[in-house]
């Protein structure tokens, strides 16, 4: 959806080709700016199984013109129901769309999602430069003078720094800020085939390993599990990985149960330590500016770290147009999207520190069902 052109800047250094980099390189490029966008990755890859894609950030896709391609190629459905781990059903979460048209909550598997995005990044003739980022950045009145890995150097207007929760953009021009903090947990992933009778997400609660099931398309889902993270020597290889997710699951029923007894080797499966931070205002320096997982990294416990990429994204386009000085655009993206990310972050570390706790499944159901709730308002 084209919004209103930005008169305060004509070109942009989007540095990370992720979720919130192409959402950012979209949102400007629709609005007039000449963009290019850089990734460190040379083949441009995305690694993952697939991704929960809630009714707020169905919403954000909306916005970038991206909701049919997502509905075609990812699956959808109304509520997400809740178990304890050995298969009773405690509730649903049901899940109405917040806006007509608007499908209620689903999941894409994540290369299929970031091939969408990258197919729209190619519509508006963004190019695109990988193996690529930054070495040094220069604030001057009217831009920003840029030193590329490759020796080459450049100057835009704007850059922003959407190069993920290690970013290289933030180490150079925000000193004030710090790494992420580990919040004790891990996260293992599996993809598979969708069970049998599986026709909404599913949760499971009441254990030390909470886990759930999201599908992301029509045959297949992903199961992932929460657990307290251990430091291991080595990285465990494929044979290994497999043997201890099959093990985490020995309790489960249902369709964790299911999927425990039926996976196989050829199933990708995956872990990573998780780690969360809000970085302290101020989010931009001159005309530097942060979005995504570079300034508001959150854990997966709302489902929603995509989305606030995404929704930052647009936001920092949308203020930007409204003005034509770029240093208050800036500050007002900064200020509209502070709150609503801290209460995602804080929320979503408080939910990880419940289940490390055994926390009763109830309260996290509630706590769950509140957060959600809060996100549905307009961003």
């Amino acid at each position: 959806m084209i919004g209103e052109t930005i008169s305060s800047i004509a070109t942009a250094l989007v540095v990370g080709g992720g979720i919130g980099g192409m959402a950012t390189a979209i949102s400007l490029a629709e609005r007039g700016v000449r963009v290019d966008l850089i990734d460190l990755d040379p083949e441009w890859r995305v690694y993952g199984a697939g991704i929960t894609i809630t009714g707020p950030t169905l919403r954000a896709y909306r916005q970038l013109g991206l909701l049919e391609a997502i509905k075609q190629q990812g699956a959808i459905t109304s509520r997400t129901r809740v178990f304890r781990y050995d298969g009773t059903h405690i509730l649903d979460l049901e899940e109405p769309a917040i806006e007509e048209g608007l499908p209620a909550t689903g999941g894409i598997m994540r290369p299929v999602l970031h091939h969408i995005m990258q197919r729209r990044v190619a519509e508006l003739a963004v190019p695109v430069r990988l193996g690529l980022t930054v070495t040094a950045l220069e604030n001057r009145d009217d831009g920003v003078d840029v030193q590329f890995s490759d020796g080459t150097a450049g100057r835009y207007d704007l850059v922003v720094g959407a190069d993920s929760i290690a970013s290289r953009v933030r180490a150079l021009a925000f000193p004030h800020m710090g790494p992420a903090q580990p919040t004790g947990q891990g996260c293992w992933r599996i993809s598979i085939a969708k069970p049998p009778g599986l026709d909404a997400g599913e949760f499971f609660l009441g254990h030390a390993n909470p886990a759930g099931i999201t599908a992301c398309a029509p045959d297949k889902v992903y199961l992932w599990m929460l657990t307290p993270h251990v430091e291991r020597e080595r990285h465990m290889d494929e044979d290994e990985l497999f043997a201890a997710l099959q093990e985490l699951l020995r309790d489960f029923g249902g369709n964790a149960g299911w999927i425990r007894d039926t996976m196989t080797r050829d199933d990708w499966i995956n872990y990573r330590p998780l780690a969360a931070v809000l970085q302290p205002r101020d989010w931009f320096a001159g005309r530097i500016v942060l979005v995504g997982d570079a300034v508001h990294a959150t854990t997966p416990h709302l489902a929603s770290g995509a989305g606030m990429a995404v929704e930052s994204g647009i936001v920092l386009a949308e203020e930007l147009a409204r003005t034509a000085d770029v240093h208050e655009g800036l500050r007002a993206y900064q200020e509209r999207r502070y709150n609503r990310c801290r209460d995602v972050i804080e929320t979503s570390v408080a939910v990880g520190r419940l289940q490390l706790a055994n926390g009763d499944p109830n309260v996290h159901a509630a706590m769950l069902q509140d957060a959600l709730h809060r996100l549905n308002d307009p961003f």
